[in-house]
């Protein structure tokens, strides 16, 4: 393989040598194209195939957390604002080309058009404005999908942190052994060719409620958008909860699933995974979650008791096997 890639090289280096007089241009496209070939002879040579094939169990490792990562996006709760019905509405007006803050109304999902004061008011109270104009009951069906939103996507959040450190650490692995200008300037195919799949570090699966103003004359709006991220969900389970009318009780063995309690089961754990045994001390990226031994979905409540620590592959697989 290296007399392959010595000869292209080569070869290109003649046909620059040859074309001094020719416009810069020329020669940029024939280094291009000379590169793209060297490219291609490396990623098909035994070379790369060997590599690929000692890491081949780490990378599907690598796949199988960010297809758990992408199953905890998922998780969602809103009000589709588009169940109201929708209407054709038409201004006939001369003065109708004046009013640009008409182009701004929307009928989407989780977004509320509303009076300016109501606007303004979910600015100074968020929680309490998404709750009554878009329907979510203080109740503790509505508290728990809260919390179950906010343990998973912190668990994202810590995953996309657990993905990433894991994938530089594979790709270290294997620096010296490939050529350095695969890593200079082909990174990113090279992470394709050796089967990583495409990992999403957005953060646009949070979902968000919007409300909107737009003056009856069409010249004035005003927005606000409440986007329901960790800080965000954390304040909205704690508004539920002081707005929930417990049974004594109920009130006094439920914990919250909040942030700070995730935080206490993973210490109390000694982050380690309660089934398995493995540990981030054996596995510095390891991804643990927090979980309801006996489930929500049937009767499990949120208590200290019934939580536990979780590494992503036992609790994945607690998952699959509920769900048949």
């Amino acid at each position: 393989m290296a007399k392959q890639v010595a000869l292209y090289v080569l070869l290109v280096s003649v046909a620059i040598a040859g074309i001094t007089t020719a416009p810069p241009l020329t020669i940029v496209i024939l280094v291009f194209f000379g590169f793209k070939i060297y490219e291609l002879v490396y990623f098909r040579s035994a070379k790369f195939i060997a590599i690929k094939n000692r890491i081949s169990a780490h990378i599907q490792d690598c796949n199988d957390l960010n297809d758990h990562i992408e199953e905890l996006k998922s998780t969602h709760i809103g009000a589709d604002m588009t169940r109201r019905g929708h209407s054709d509405y038409h201004d006939n007006s001369k003065w109708n080309f004046k009013r640009s803050g008409f182009k701004k109304i929307t009928n989407a999902p989780n977004v509320y058009n509303c009076s300016r004061s109501v606007c303004d008011g979910s600015r100074r109270d968020p929680m309490k404005y998404v709750c009554k104009y878009f329907g979510f009951s203080a109740d503790e069906p509505t508290l728990s999908k809260f919390e179950n939103m906010l343990n998973n996507f912190t668990a994202v959040e810590d995953g996309k942190n657990s993905l990433t450190s894991e994938k530089n650490e594979i790709l270290a692995s294997i620096s010296d052994d490939v050529p350095f200008l695969i890593k200079k300037f082909s990174k990113k195919l090279l992470a394709k060719k050796l089967g990583f799949k495409d990992v999403d570090l957005s953060d646009t699966y949070y979902p968000s409620f919007k409300f909107q103003y737009v003056s009856a004359g069409g010249n004035a709006s005003t927005e606000n958008t409440i986007v329901m991220d960790i800080p965000n969900l954390n304040a909205m389970v704690n508004y539920l909860n002081d707005r929930i009318k417990w049974k004594k009780s109920v009130a006094g063995q439920r914990a919250l699933m909040t942030s700070a309690l995730r935080k206490h089961i993973l210490e109390r754990d000694n982050y380690t995974c309660r089934q398995c045994g493995i540990s981030t001390y054996a596995e510095p990226h390891l991804l643990l979650e927090v979980d309801h031994i006996i489930p929500v979905s049937k009767g499990g409540m949120t208590t200290e008791d019934n939580l536990q620590t979780l590494c992503w592959r036992c609790n994945r697989t607690k998952g699959a096997k509920l769900n048949v």
